[in-house]
């Protein structure tokens, strides 16, 4: 079994929307439990890693969201 790498910033696209209608989430905390916060309405959500990691559809980096945030 891989465990996915997921760190503190990163911007994780789930393959379920959420009620509000947005599929991007900011990673806020990591460990056997992860702490995600919806980029569209600000719900606070914590998962189970296991759970999280089923429904992950793409993961971009801090760093990456960051550029392409500002080069708009």
């Amino acid at each position: 079994m891989n465990i996915i790498q997921i760190r503190v910033g990163d911007i994780i696209e789930m393959k379920k929307k959420h009620p509000c209608g947005s599929c991007l989430f900011r990673v806020m905390r990591t460990g056997s439990d992860i702490r995600i916060i919806c980029c569209s309405c600000g719900r606070d959500i914590t998962v189970p890693r296991e759970k999280l990691e089923k429904s992950i559809k793409k993961i971009t980096t801090g760093t990456d969201a960051g550029q392409t945030a500002s080069g708009r």
